[in-house]
């Protein structure tokens, strides 16, 4: 270890990308992604099964290239961390097999850490240490989860989530009801620049008067996935052609709207001058530029890392992990789980 930080390998392997980063205390050295996301598309979704077999072939040659990246040995490595949870379970294996292999190796710490904790804790690269606490919005394709985070590594709160599809999930949905390809994500997102998010007034999910007494700060898409169906199917009974640049920018505004509404609320009530926003969607552009005016106008400081961090990647887990060594957390024991269904409290798998 150096008087710059500890070298920490991170492995992520949750869904569709074998990822390893090599950081040295909050200084990113390398991040390698292999996606196998090309192998899911004409399944239009990610298949557990061939993730897993995926992350089997990539994860040497992931590895390989992420040390030639960083100029660094195996042997150079303080600490590894693996995301541990939450997760497609077969894929998590490959990836905590192969990161409890190198700890026993090299003789190392080793941290099983959360994938949702690690989609906090990766903005340090780009934006130096967070502050705390922090508000997080994390939405993805399997995740939206606004957190109260105190302390990344050993205190994330959660305050609300989905009560059904994920914001990258309706948008995934979304996009095959328009005929454009898987993802969706980047797709919708490129369409909506030449559609009007005003033409067509798709509803916002649990934001009425009773739905914010009980569900303040939960998200529900599963509704505004179904409006869109309608609307579409609508114009072909009718034998209309469907606006498909209106169509994702209406849906696109909708949801952008609940997430950056619900985010800047919790901001307010709880007292937090800060507002993180991670995950996959977090690369959406209107997302970016909406949050950035709300926080603005509400007096929150924005940080959302640049969209190569925001997708799942092994510079986040690195990150996490690299943290968690600073402030001397105990690592994880080599008989660890990996975890589909690990909650955002525990930070650290034991």
């Amino acid at each position: 270890m150096t008087a710059d930080g500890p070298l920490v390998l991170g492995i992520e392997t949750s869904c569709d990308e074998t990822g390893v980063g090599l950081v040295r205390g909050t200084t990113l050295l390398a991040d390698a992604v292999a996606s196998s996301v090309l192998e899911h598309e004409r399944y239009g979704g990610v298949v557990p099964e061939v993730a897993s077999r995926a992350h089997l072939e990539a994860m040497v040659p992931t590895l390989e290239r992420a040390c030639a990246t960083a100029g660094v040995r195996l042997a150079d490595v303080d600490a590894l961390a693996v995301t541990a949870g939450p997760g497609l379970a077969g894929a998590l294996l490959v990836g905590d097999a192969a990161a409890k292999a190198l700890a026993v190796a090299l003789g190392r710490p080793l941290f099983g850490v959360n994938h949702l904790a690690a989609h906090v804790a990766v903005d340090q690269l780009e934006h130096g240490l967070l502050p705390e606490p922090a508000v997080a919005l994390l939405v993805s394709g399997g995740h939206s989860s606004l957190l109260l985070v105190p302390d990344v590594t050993a205190d994330v709160r959660p305050l609300g989530q989905t009560i059904d599809d994920a914001a990258g999930e309706a948008f995934d949905k979304v996009a095959r009801l328009l005929g454009l390809p898987f993802p969706g994500g980047p797709w919708i997102d490129r369409e909506a620049r030449d559609g009007d998010p005003a033409a067509i007034a798709f509803p916002r999910g649990l934001t009425g008067p009773h739905d914010m007494r009980r569900h303040r700060f939960d998200f529900s898409f599963s509704g505004l996935k179904t409006a869109v169906a309608r609307w579409v199917e609508q114009r072909e009974r009718q034998g209309e052609a469907v606006p498909v640049a209106d169509v994702a920018a209406g849906f696109q505004e909708a949801v952008v709207d609940v997430l950056t509404r619900k985010a800047v609320l919790a901001c307010r009530e709880h007292g937090v001058a800060d507002l993180v926003i991670g995950g996959g969607v977090a690369a959406n552009s209107r997302l970016r530029v909406v949050a950035e005016e709300r926080c603005a106008a509400a007096g929150v400081r924005l940080r959302v890392p640049r969209p190569g961090l925001c997708t799942d990647n092994g510079a986040m887990v690195a990150a996490l992990g690299a943290e968690l060594v600073r402030r001397g957390r105990p690592p994880s024991g080599l008989d660890h789980p990996a975890d589909s269904s690990m909650p955002v409290t525990e930070v650290v798998a034991r």
